[in-house]
């Protein structure tokens, strides 16, 4: 098990060290998740996978020639399939 030290700064500022931050990919403004046990304090990455997974998809969006309008057009058919597939035909 790896220990590392860290020093409370003004304002109860955490800095985590450089190494750790590039191997759990942290970046300013990431959130961790912090847990207290018996007076041990653990803190855990708790990476948001929403943003990334949102610019991916505009990446893939615009790769494709897409907009965002064009989605929107064949939504309600979209729909209609799905709940075809999950209940039957619609009456």
């Amino acid at each position: 098990m790896a220990m590392t030290k860290v020093q409370i700064r003004q304002r109860g500022t955490l800095t985590l060290p450089a190494k750790l931050r590039a191997k759990y990919n942290l970046e300013e403004g990431d959130v961790l998740t912090l847990v207290e046990l018996e007076g041990a304090f653990f803190l855990s990455p708790k990476i948001s996978v929403v943003p990334k997974l949102a610019a991916e998809i505009e990446r893939l969006r615009e790769e494709a020639g897409l907009s965002v309008e064009d989605l929107l057009e064949g939504l309600d058919e979209q729909r209609r399939r799905y709940y075809e597939e999950r209940h039957g035909e619609a009456s």
